[in-house]
């Protein structure tokens, strides 16, 4: 099989999952994840032979993979969609393949053990996997699967899918049709417990918040291609010459080239979908959804979907920046993900469920993605996407461990405390050893820790690249939102894993089956070791002894290979010292913390505390100014005046018209017209039978007496007949 039929065949099992699940097998649980992690496997498989097989053509020096079709028929020719894989879809197809197998792995386990997160208060019945007694005194065990079990893994199959296209498409349509894709299926896995009334209103507001970024997205497309005729990646992103057009084109804004525009436009839609502000409101209150899902959110699908999606596009954005002037779009992203990153790190800080933790620090980390991708950072941006990826897929699954495991506790005493609070918890080292482990090899590849983690190599590049080009303003807000980062990953590892447990709860919680542990050893290998095809051939020491591949493999990608910055002590120190400080200060404040105590910062901040915890009030401040007045306006206004008086009083007039037409017909027409003829036949019709009827007697003697006048009559008539017609 040659390896552009395989790119096309690559998305295609978690979508025929998603059917035989929905339409067939979604009876039978156990059929169900079988056929949802074959798919998976079949397109891992599929994803690792086109990665080594990308590598070899990489080391050829031919080019990419690449292959199209005629889709849509236009006013001249077609438009055509294919498929496209360079060094950039290969490395990210790579992390995209293990993260999604992982997860539906994982997702056996989770929904088939204890008593599924987010399923406490059934309304009054018992908890899944609770012992319950019938009224004969017998003891039955609740089932602990998961209710709605096979329809969890068709929506996650589907889901798989829609990122899979997105990233082997090679233009931009079809990418935005995977982009709205995992838009949907984000609605019903957020809201998959949707009899919790928290999870239908986190479903709504993912949905119509991603919304936004897409519309203004969807008009940075339709501009691109009035522009160029084309969304092909190729086409556009690989001609200088049509690059060149874009960026000396002025667009409909004053001081804007085309290339400017449809870049801002374009961004916008990463700014929904990987939740950078303003609208980074929708990711936390995703965490509504099960564990799993927010691991593929988080990770394996829709935020890494747009980053990548900047990435890839990032020729379109930097078109016109010359002598390493940056151009509008890369300024807008530069402070917007700079500005994230610090902002979301500040809220993490005060956040006390283990999930939301982790998604204020996904929020954050995203915005260093952006950043380092508006100070032209671009392999070190990829770098940080794909490292980013293993280990927050291995901190959430491990979140969901944690939860499953405090959940145990919580079946087996009368503690009925939050399994998500980390203030309930403590002590989880010794209870969870497997958890514990992978959870804090994650965490510090969150942080950053020196050498050894992933997520070091990554952001030591990130700020490497915004020091060597002078952009002091990034570098020192990004290595504050890293300190940050420390301080908030330690604080979660201490509360959790560490100390003396705080609840019966804890005390009594287990460790997670095989299922569950087997993906967190696999991920954990992963944050570390993914962060070694990336080490600076400058770095000291070590620098040359593993080649930098990844600058070489995915720098590939641009016409020209970016240039690695030069060695420079000052970042990699602060680097250090932001990740050590922060890890060491958040032990040291923890590491103490007793059940019932007041969270130490809460002390420290004072007054600042409830606005970190209350997340700015953003939430609340939306509701002021956008859904109240959207209610007001639908329930007051339209409703009132628009609905009840202007539409429902045209209606009016219009019946009441059509009323008096159809009085005037009635009595001008149907009555003495249509319904007098009919009378008239029937009066007719009437007497004519009433006169008749005399002779109808009965007697047969009249009768033959009155055929006899008749004979003789009718005779006689016949007689003067032939006289005046002359015959004899």
């Amino acid at each position: 099989m040659t390896t552009e039929t395989l790119i096309w065949l690559i998305p295609l099992p978690p979508l025929l999952a998603f059917f035989l699940i929905v339409l067939f097998t979604n009876r039978y649980r156990g059929l169900s994840h079988t056929i949802a992690i074959a798919a998976a496997f079949l397109s891992w498989l599929g994803s690792m032979i086109v990665f080594i097989r990308a590598l070899q053509v990489h080391e050829l020096g031919k080019h990419p993979f690449q292959s199209s079709i005629p889709w849509l028929p236009l006013g001249e020719g077609w438009f055509s969609i294919g498929v496209l894989i360079d060094p950039l879809g290969a490395a990210t197809l790579f992390f995209v393949a293990w993260t999604i197998l992982m997860i539906f792995i994982y997702s056996v386990g989770y929904h088939n053990y204890g008593q599924p997160e987010g399923d406490h208060d059934r309304k009054g019945l018992p908890p899944h996997g609770a012992t319950v007694m019938d009224e004969h005194g017998h003891k039955h065990k609740v089932p602990s699967i998961e209710p709605m079990y096979s329809r969890f893994f068709a929506f996650i199959g589907l889901f798989a899918f829609g990122m899979y296209l997105l990233v082997v498409s090679d233009n931009l349509l079809t990418l935005f049709v995977g982009w709205e894709i995992m838009g949907l299926c984000s609605y019903l896995l957020i809201g998959f417990w949707y009899g919790k009334p928290s999870a239908r209103a986190a479903m709504i507001k993912a949905f119509i918040t991603t919304r936004v970024g897409d519309v203004f997205m969807l008009l940075g497309i339709a501009y691109l291609y009035s522009q160029t005729g084309t969304l092909n990646y190729r086409a556009i992103l690989y001609n200088p010459e049509v690059l060149e057009t874009l960026a000396n084109t002025p667009s409909y804004i004053a001081g804007l080239s085309a290339a400017a525009l449809i870049g801002i436009l374009l961004f916008i839609g990463t700014v929904g979908k990987s939740a950078q502000f303003p609208l980074h409101v929708w990711l936390p209150d995703a965490m509504e959804g099960p564990t799993p899902v927010s691991a593929m959110i988080h990770a394996a699908t829709m935020v890494s979907a747009g980053v990548y999606m900047v990435i890839r596009i990032f020729p379109l954005l930097s078109a016109g920046s010359g002598h390493g002037a940056l151009t509008a779009p890369m300024i807008v992203m530069t402070v917007i993900g700079a500005g994230t990153a610090l902002f979301a790190a500040t809220i993490a800080v005060a956040q006390n469920d283990i999930k939301r933790v982790l998604a204020y620090s996904t929020i954050s980390q995203l915005g260093y993605m952006v950043a380092a991708l508006g100070i032209g950072a671009y392999i070190a941006a990829a770098f940080h996407l794909i490292t980013h990826a293993f280990f927050k897929a291995l901190l959430f699954l491990g979140s969901g461990s944690v939860i499953h495991g405090m959940e145990h506790g919580v079946l087996h005493t009368d503690d009925h405390v939050d399994p998500q609070d980390m203030m309930n918890m403590g002590g989880l080292r010794k209870k969870m050893p497997v958890t514990f482990w992978t959870f804090l090899i994650g965490g510090f590849a969150l942080s950053g820790f020196p050498l050894v983690t992933a997520g070091f190599w990554s952001k030591d590049e990130i700020l490497a690249d915004a020091f060597g080009h002078a952009h002091y303003g990034v570098f020192i807000t990004l290595a504050l939102a890293a300190l940050l980062t420390a301080f908030y990953t330690m604080r979660q590892i201490t509360l959790t894993f560490l100390g003396e447990p705080r609840s019966k709860a804890a005390e009594h919680a287990q460790e997670t089956p095989w299922t569950m542990t087997v993906p967190l050893i696999i991920l954990a290998v992963f944050a570390v070791s993914a962060g070694w095809v990336g080490i600076p051939e400058h770095f000291p020491v070590i620098g040359g002894i593993v080649p930098n591949w990844f600058h070489e493999f995915v720098g590939e990608t641009l016409l020209e290979k970016p240039k690695g910055v030069e060695f420079n002590p000052i970042p990699l120190l602060t680097s250090i010292i932001v990740a050590l400080g922060g890890l060491y200060v958040g032990w040291l404040v923890y590491r103490n913390h007793k059940a019932g105590e007041t969270d130490p910062l809460e002390g420290a901040l004072g007054a600042f505390y409830p606005v970190l915890k209350n997340k700015y009030y953003f939430d609340e401040l939306y509701q002021l100014i956008f859904i109240r007045p959207s209610v007001w306006i639908s329930e007051v206004f339209t409703y009132l005046w628009i609905d009840r008086k202007l539409i429902d009083g045209i209606l009016h007039v219009i019946a009441d018209v059509s009323i008096k037409i159809g009085a005037f017909l009635r009595n001008f027409i149907d009555k003495p017209v249509v319904n007098g003829s009919g009378d008239m036949v029937a009066n007719v019709t009437k007497s004519t039978g009433h006169s008749l009827r005399v002779i109808q007697t009965g007697r047969i003697q009249q009768y033959m007496v009155m055929a006899l006048f008749g004979f003789i009559a009718l005779s006689g008539l016949f007689y003067l007949i032939i006289q005046r017609m002359g015959i004899q």
